[in-house]
């Protein structure tokens, strides 16, 4: 979860201050792909809020109300992180966006200003800030990926589309997937903003809003995709279940696994509950040590093991 935090953490403090120089930026200069970007940024800085609140409410130790924890409160959370902040703010950007298109403004981000007695084009505003921006989020995608790849390397995974499919730990894979969106929009508006600049065309603006709307509710769908097979229950993956089993089978006096499941209560929480064979001449308190035995030899098999339940046949 430490990890986790400081991946957020470093995702909040970067978009903050890349939502406060996209607004100046929009107000300076009228941009509608830096008013997409705005939006995009206090949606990414909400999202980090929510995120935070899910992983302080998981923390909570489990009661009788909640016997197997809080920890799919993070699996909640980033699901109102993709229906009411990615959504809304990806709708807004496109709407923004398609005015734009239907009413071009100024080619390049509008006249040029007067700010403190100095005479300013628009033009290099959006593209301190937009660079600004890209090098914020860089550090924050790079905070994420590092992550994400240790989780990669400690489960055997492929690579990261690999990672997508199996991990529990929703809200690095949120931060991780909104930062390389951010990357991507701020260099799409910087790539709209230029060529406006360059062709003397503000069409290229306004396209880039709608690009950064459609890039962002395409998130919202993905990321509650990835929320809803854990928030209704996903097991884990049939090969460690396998090995899961065959650590079982393993134990001396076991004869047979009869029925078999594993279910995440929270990110790298699973629950394990088995029905186990044994042999007929065991006594029970042989039989206790046993089960104690066969609980710990799961959790050595995989770190995410959390509470499992042996149910004994003989």
């Amino acid at each position: 979860m430490g990890s986790s935090t400081s991946v957020v953490l470093a995702a909040l403090v970067a978009n903050g201050a890349i939502a406060v120089m996209k607004f100046v930026g929009f107000v300076l200069t009228g941009s509608p792909s830096m008013l997409s970007e705005t939006y995009h940024s206090i949606s990414d800085t909400g999202n980090q809020v929510f995120l935070l609140i899910g992983i302080k409410y998981s923390g909570q130790k489990a009661n009788r109300t909640h016997p197997f924890g809080y920890g799919k409160a993070q699996f909640f959370y980033a699901f109102l992180v993709a229906v009411l902040l990615f959504g809304i703010a990806g709708w807004e950007s496109l709407k923004h966006g398609y005015d734009a298109v239907l009413h071009p403004g100024h080619g390049g981000g509008g006249d040029p200003f007067t700010l403190f007695g100095a005479t300013i084009d628009p033009f290099f505003v959006n593209v301190v800030v937009l660079v600004g921006a890209i090098g914020f989020e860089t550090y924050a995608l790079a905070k994420a990926n590092a992550e994400l790849q240790r989780q990669i390397t400690e489960y055997g995974w492929s690579g990261i589309r690999e990672a997508f499919r199996k991990t529990s730990d929703i809200t690095t894979l949120t931060a991780f997937t909104e930062d390389a969106i951010a990357l991507a929009g701020a260099a799409i508006a910087l790539v709209g903003v230029v060529l406006s600049r360059v062709t003397g065309n503000p069409l290229y603006d306004s396209v880039a809003a709608v690009v950064i709307g459609l890039l962002l509710m395409g998130f919202a769908l993905a990321l509650a995709w990835e929320n809803k097979r854990l928030l209704i229950g996903e097991s884990l993956p049939k090969a460690d279940e396998k090995r899961l089993r065959e650590a079982i089978l393993s134990r001396d006096g076991v004869v047979h696994v009869d029925r078999f499941g594993t279910v995440f209560f929270g990110p790298g929480n699973v629950v394990v509950t088995a029905d186990v064979s044994f042999d007929l001449d065991r006594e029970t308190e042989v039989l206790d040590d046993e089960i104690t035995a066969i609980e710990e030899e799961l959790r050595r098999t995989d770190s995410r093991v959390g509470m499992v339940y042996i149910e004994p046949e003989v």
